[in-house]
This record gives structure tokens, C-alpha cells and sequence, in this order.
């Protein structure tokens, strides 16, 4: 099914799977690192496809990050991305840095490509060594195919509860150009640069640098304004890749229609994102939070992103309480020029609190309105013209349970 944007020439397609995008194939299957469920995938071009990535900031970086970022450095394309869950193989030392190393050599022997070519990412507990005779039996025996989209999508999931993807498309000099992606996420969501795990794929014609100019862009204003509980994962990853199976001048940001790339390529970041903010551990509901009126739109997102990330904001949700005065105390601490004398706030369209002064409203109505899966909270700042927007979820008493046996 075809659902039509408010843009004039992009189309979301609603079944549409990371491998929508032509020429590309993806599978994933048990390979033994989890007790049942899927747990290596695989994702590959039909040829070198230009690349963008985009990492975590952690100080404590995976060993596949590392190994990425070298192979990009090198190549500029990348063909195949290989990645396992259970095991994150991160803060392992030299011998996961090997392990790394040896996972993309294994993916680039098996289908006769450079390992340059082959990205590599791992997911799960940290401090584990990879068992390489179960990631080789991965290698081996996925067999990706364009029918393998689900496959790879379960594959890549830790304690998610659902698969996440997204796909849009959109004409480019009279052809159509699809962007497609799959992520996963649950917790350990506060990114500085990426959010957990994220892979894109499409087949428009676009060089590595103008690709990594439009990712960019996009991620701050998705994948870096979500939040679940405050932690930033080591292995937070974001990676784009452009084949080139469509033929259509190169986009650059020279192109006449380079806005409608880049816009497409903006709603794939954007609904990935917020599937993984309402998938948070334990989550019950949605938040999302906009302001409007702020110097800028950086202080906009700033305020938006300290809101939607406060446990007593995601607390209050969860509980059914109207309580803007938690909502006031995480925009009196964030780092933005904020006059409490001019904010408004709006829980769900109801004025809650104006120019400094508590506002009469319906208690009745505010307790339907949080009792929906999606809660909106709008903040006018009447500072200037900047705006912003971040998504969060609610904090249950279930992410605690899923956390405190994370391991076991």
C-alpha cells in the first residue's frame, strides 16, 4: 500500500522492507549465539554502493566501529553488512578487534568481494567475546535473497519487540528513487551522533560525500532527538548505502531536486527513529515533544530532547498525571535562553501553564489524553523563531525488570 506525504512527489510505501531499494538482498537466520531466535544477518548490493556512517560518541567505541570506519576511510563504498546480536563485542580488547576483523573477512571470501567492501556491526551484551565458529556458520549459511527482508530485520533485534522499518520514495528526474531502512533500538538510547543500530539503503545515484552531507543532516534531526532512558550504547551506528541502480543525473547539493532527496531521506531517519522511541523498554506510550519560538532551532531541539528525556516527565506519563510542573522543571534546567515569564505550554492542546502562571484546565480531558498510546506536549517559548522536536517513551516499572536481568 502507497500512503501520500504532504510533500507533492514523495510517497510512503507502507509495506516496504530495507531491501525495497533495487538491487539489493538480506537474510538472517539462528546461528547459535541466542538460544532460538534469529540472531546473524546479512545485508548486500548487487555492487560497491556509495556509503555514509554516522557513530556513536562514546569514548568507548566497539571494535566493529573501528573496523568500519577504516574500511570507509579506504574504500568509500561498501557492498555487504554483516552483523550479529546477543553478543556486542565491545570492550574486548585485542581479540574482539581480531574478531572483528575476521568477521568481515569471512562475509568478503564467501561472496568474492574486498573486505573493504564488508561492514561489520555486533549488538548485544558487552564484554563478551564473539564465538567465531557460530558467526562462520552465520557467514556461510544466510543466503540472502530479495525475499529475506523480515529475516534480517528479526536478526538484528535485542530486546526489541518488534521489527522497525520504513520506506519512501520519490521521483527524481522522472524516475522513481526508493529510500528504504531497518534499526534496532530499545534501551540505551540517548544518542550524541547516531542511535543504536540503524541501516539504510537506497538506489539513487549520489556520491559518498554528498550522501554523508545528507545523512547527517538528517540524523539531528531524528535519530539524535530521541531519548529512553539517558545512555548512549557503544556501539551506536547509522550506515547509508547508494547503489546507483537508478539512472538519474548525480544528486549533489547542486541538483535541482537534491531537496527532495534529501527531504525523503529525512522521513525514513524520522520514522525509524520514532519507532524505536516507542519501543523503549517497557514502553506504554509515545511522547513526543515540539517547540516552537526558541532563539534557534538548535535551543529548540535542545529544550525538546531535556523534556522527553526527564524520568519525571516519562514518569508522569506513565502514571496518567498532568503534572506540567515536571515539564517546567526540565525546561528551567536545559541549556537554552528560556524567559519563564513568556513560555506557554500545551499538554495535548490544552494550555496548561502561560507567561509564568498556572492555567485552568480539564483534569477529565488530560486524563484521556494521556491515557493514548502517543502524547504530544507543545512548548512556545515566544523567544524567537527556532523549532524543535524530540520523542521519547514513558518509564515503567518493566524497563527496570528487563534491565536488572539484562544478562541473564
Amino acid at each position: 500500500m502507497i500512503q501520500t506525504t504532504d510533500a507533492c512527489n514523495i510517497e510512503k510505501i507502507e509495506d516496504g522492507t530495507v531491501i525495497s531499494p533495487k538491487g539489493f538482498k538480506s537474510g538472517g537466520i539462528h546461528c547459535g549465539l541466542r538460544r532460538s531466535k534469529k540472531d546473524f544477518g546479512l545485508l548486500i548490493s548487487d555492487h560497491p554502493a556509495s556509503v555514509a556512517a554516522v557513530y556513536t560518541q562514546s569514548h568507548f567505541q566497539a571494535p566493529p566501529l573501528k573496523v568500519n570506519q577504516e574500511s570507509i576511510a579506504e574504500s568509500q563504498k561498501i557492498q555487504a553488512i554483516a552483523i550479529n546480536s546477543a553478543i556486542a563485542n565491545a570492550c574486548t580488547g585485542n581479540e574482539g578487534l581480531t574478531n572483528a576483523y575476521t568477521m568481515r573477512e569471512l562475509v568478503a571470501n564467501q561472496y568474492s568481494i574486498r573486505k573493504e567492501y564488508v561492514a561489520v556491526a555486533s549488538t548485544g551484551v558487552i564484554g563478551e567475546q564473539l564465538e567465531m565458529d557460530k558467526i562462520k556458520y552465520g557467514v556461510e549459511n544466510v543466503h540472502p535473497s530479495e525475499t529475506g527482508a523480515h529475516d534480517f530485520q528479526q536478526a538484528i533485534l535485542t530486546t526489541d519487540t518488534c521489527e522497525k522499518s520504513a520506506c519512501y520514495q520519490v521521483e527524481i528526474d522522472g524516475e522513481t528513487v526508493t529510500i528504504a531502512g531497518a534499526a534496532k533500538g530499545s534501551g540505551m538510547i540517548h544518542p550524541n551522533m547516531a542511535t543504536m543500530l540503524g541501516f539504510i539503503t537506497t538506489d539513487a545515484k549520489i556520491e559518498s560525500e554528498h550522501l554523508q552531507l545528507a545523512l547527517s543532516q538528517s540524523i539531528d534531526k531524528s535519530f539524535n532527538q530521541i531519548t529512553v532512558d539517558g545512555e548512549t550504547s557503544t556501539n551506536d551506528m547509522v550506515l547509508t548505502l547508494a547503489n546507483g541502480s537508478v539512472e538519474h543525473h548525480s544528486l549533489s547539493p547542486d541538483h535541482s531536486q537534491w531537496g527532495d532527496f534529501h527531504q525523503t531521506l529525512q522521513l525514513v531517519c524520522e520514522d525509524l527513529a520514532k519507532q524505536i522511541a516507542k519501543d523503549g523498554e517497557g514502553a506504554t506510550k509515545l511522547i513526543e515533544v515540539n517547540v516552537s519560538s526558541a532563539w534557534s532551532d538548535q535551543e529548540a531541539r535542545i529544550v525538546a530532547k531535556k523534556v522527553v528525556g526527564s524520568s519525571l516527565v516519562k514518569t508522569a506519563v506513565y502514571g496518567v498525571d498532568a503534572n506540567w510542573g515536571r515539564i517546567v522543571g526540565a525546561i528551567g534546567h536545559s541549556e537554552a535562553h528560556v524567559n519563564a515569564e513568556k513560555c506557554d505550554i500545551y499538554i495535548e492542546g490544552q494550555l496548561v501553564f502561560s507567561e509564568g502562571t498556572p492555567c485552568s484546565f480539564s483534569e477529565e480531558q488530560a486524563t484521556k489524553d494521556l491515557s493514548k498510546e502517543n502524547v504530544t506536549v507543545n512548548i512556545d517559548l515566544h523567544e524567537g523563531t527556532g523549532t524543535g522536536t524530540a520523542w521519547g517513551c514513558d518509564l515503567t516499572y518493566d524497563y527496570i525488570k528487563i534491565n536488572a536481568s539484562y544478562r541473564t
